[in-house]
C-alpha cells in the first residue's frame, strides 16, 4: 500500500471540475521551480507528499438502505498524486449497525 492517492467525493458531473482541481493542487505544491529537500524518489514524490498531506486520508459517506448516500452530481474520486503510479489497493472499513428487515 502506498500513501500518496486520496480518494474523496466531489462534484462529478462536469469533468472540467476535476481539470481545475489538479491544476490548482499543481499550483499549490508545483514539481518544477521549486527547490525541495526530498528528493530521492522522483520530482513527483514531494509534492505527491504535500498534495496527500492537503486532502486527507480519511473519509465518511453515510450509507442508507444499502446505498451510498451522496449528492445528485457528486462522485468518488481516487485522485493518484505521482505521474507513474503503480498498482493500488483500497482499504475500506464500514462502521455502524446493520438493520435487519423488518
Amino acid at each position: 500500500q502506498w500513501y500518496q492517492r486520496r480518494v474523496r467525493v466531489n462534484e462529478n458531473w462536469d469533468p472540467n471540475v476535476r481539470n481545475d482541481m489538479e491544476m490548482m493542487l499543481n499550483k499549490i505544491a508545483p514539481e518544477e521551480n521549486i527547490k525541495y529537500s526530498h528528493t530521492c524518489e522522483g520530482p513527483d514524490d514531494m509534492p505527491a507528499h504535500v498534495k496527500s498531506t492537503l486532502i486527507g486520508s480519511e473519509m465518511t459517506i453515510p450509507i442508507h438502505n444499502g446505498k451510498l448516500t451522496l449528492g445528485r452530481w457528486q462522485g468518488i474520486w481516487l485522485c493518484e498524486h505521482r505521474n507513474c503510479a503503480g498498482t493500488r489497493k483500497i482499504v475500506i472499513t464500514l462502521n455502524g449497525v446493520p438493520t435487519t428487515p423488518s
